[in-house]
């Protein structure tokens, strides 16, 4: 079993930036894939980003392309979400995950970002 608590959150304007942080109650933090995932009310969540184990291999989705960083401290247990040039639309509740194989088995509770205009 593996814990996620995310915290970081927060209200903050257009053009603002937050931190997200992920820790992992697990021996084993570094065989895991992180990804970030959001969302917003009425929506479905999406994906937002995941970062290898090794850290060598890391993806964004379209949207958060070049605002926002995702990394990972493995010595910590802690993945992180670095969120620039925030924008309304990536209002939402951020998740962090963690994956061994092909499927996110464990989720955090969440973590509500709110951008105002």
């Amino acid at each position: 079993q593996v814990q996620l608590e995310e915290s970081g959150g927060g209200l903050v304007q257009t053009g603002g930036s937050l931190r997200l942080s992920c820790a992992a109650s697990t021996r084993s933090f570094a065989s895991y894939t992180m990804g970030w995932f959001r969302q917003a009310p009425g929506e479905d969540r999406e994906f937002v980003a995941f970062i290898s184990g090794s850290g060598l291999n890391i993806d964004y989705a379209d949207s958060v392309k070049g605002r926002f960083t995702i990394s990972r401290d493995n010595a910590k247990n802690m993945a992180y979400l670095q969120m620039n040039s925030l924008k309304p639309e990536d209002t939402a509740v951020y998740y962090c995950a963690a994956r061994l194989l092909y499927n996110y088995e464990y989720w955090g509770q969440g973590t509500q970002v709110t951008v105002s205009s």
